[in-house]
């Protein structure tokens, strides 16, 4: 295993929140000297069929500390699943069938190792312990919480003071998702920010049965698509571990810049300073081939690109450009330790040759009317990396391209 500060290094990375970081590092700390891996849990409720992206911000960070050693819990909540999570929601969920949930399972169960591990993840359903508790140790378990507490959940606070109905079975999930933790002995809980108050129960419990408390740990919830939206099949934002590999490509690569570095930092283990140095349509088609070589292979990833660039890029670019500019070192203004180089973008669009001047290069970038591989820049200082022997493609103007390759 990684020493401790490694290892947080790793374990921090995405993360929103952290309750208590001394207390991971004492645990870390003990289990370098036991050479015993801590055991980490995320719940899942089989509520639907398929997964997305936004489901895996949680198995990525599974997948870390498997990395790093750990036991990696993934529990399924087939018992919960049939209660229903109120997170979030304004109504009493419809409660799902136990053969409804139990298929969605079994299909959790072949996307999960997509990202994980299979030899060296434990899957739990928590109905194994809970289809066997007695409706006395039911009530002792709602002994240990009271209502006054579970009424400073924000939605449950909410409904109240709208007068809209609260289920009593509705209060048990908060409970089982922290009883679950019980059972397993979690050192960590992983959850997205909107199960806080969830994984504090966790905490709680585990005090109250005798048992060191787990450390929470909560992960952004990813915005589809859109860039506003948490991804939801229902809002229509998201990207399926089981859409085609045409699909899924197009998909993410129709999403912001500012999107795409968040996507990389959640779902990738690549270099953020490495990924912010690249062009972003670079940056973005290799975004877009490394999750779909994840979900499909890297045949698959490497065609759907291959794919894109045919159907998108090349389709209004010029077999015969208007000019072919090559770049050597003295054009470059910065050069970076990849043995890449960068210039302006008004210089580069000066070196083509296609107007006149600098001055009319800035005005023309600024005015929206130069493109770099297909996306449109605004910002004439803005730098243009390359790596040897790499090309760009520019459109400058309406009817005017060009080709600039780096030969130092």
């Amino acid at each position: 295993m990684k020493d401790v500060s490694q290892q947080l290094d790793l374990i921090l990375r995405g993360a929103v929140e952290l309750i208590q970081q001394t207390e991971l590092e004492a645990k870390l700390k003990r289990s370098l000297a036991e050479k015993r891996p801590l055991r980490i849990k995320a719940g899942f409720d089989p509520t639907a069929p398929d997964l997305h992206l936004g489901h895996t911000v949680l198995i990525h960070k599974l997948k870390h500390f498997q990395e790093l050693g750990h036991q990696v819990i993934f529990l399924i909540g087939d018992f919960t699943g049939m209660i229903g999570d109120p997170t979030g929601v304004s109504e009493t969920r419809k409660a799902l069938t136990k053969d409804q949930v139990l298929d969605n399972a079994k299909t959790y169960q072949r996307q999960i190792f997509k990202i994980l591990d299979p030899e060296k993840t434990l899957i739990e359903f928590n109905s194994r312990w809970m289809k066997e508790m007695s409706a006395e140790e039911l009530i002792q378990l709602t002994a240990h919480y009271r209502v006054a507490r579970m009424m400073e959940r924000d939605d449950f606070h909410k409904r109240y003071q709208e007068q809209k109905p609260i289920s009593i079975h509705e209060f048990l999930y908060p409970l089982v998702q922290g009883y679950d933790s019980v059972v397993l002995r979690a050192d960590v809980e992983l959850g997205g920010t909107d199960q806080k108050f969830n994984l504090l129960v966790g905490r709680e419990l585990q005090r109250d049965y005798g048992q060191e408390s787990q450390v929470v740990i909560t992960m952004p919830l990813l915005e589809g698509t859109d860039g506003v939206k948490k991804m939801s099949k229902s809002v229509g934002n998201y990207i399926a571990l089981e859409d085609k590999p045409g699909e899924m490509f197009g998909k993410i690569m129709s999403i912001s810049d500012a999107l795409m570095h968040r996507y990389y930092e959640l779902l990738t283990t690549e270099s953020l300073e490495r990924v912010k140095a690249l062009h972003p349509m670079e940056a973005k088609q290799s975004l877009a081939e490394l999750i779909v070589a994840r979900y499909h292979g890297t045949e698959a990833g490497q065609q759907a690109r291959t794919e894109f660039r045919q159907k998108f890029q090349a389709k209004e670019f010029p077999d015969k450009p208007d000019a072919h500019v090559v770049l050597q070192s003295d054009d470059m203004q910065e050069n970076d330790t990849r043995g890449g180089s960068s210039i302006r973008l008004a210089k580069l669009i000066t070196k083509t040759g296609l107007i006149s001047s600098g001055s009319e290069a800035r005005r023309l970038i600024i005015q929206g009317g130069v493109e770099v591989d297909g996306v449109k820049e605004t910002n004439p200082d803005k730098l243009i990396p390359f790596e040897r022997n790499q090309q760009c493609r520019l459109k400058v103007g309406k009817k005017k391209f060009a080709v600039a390759e780096f030969k130092p």
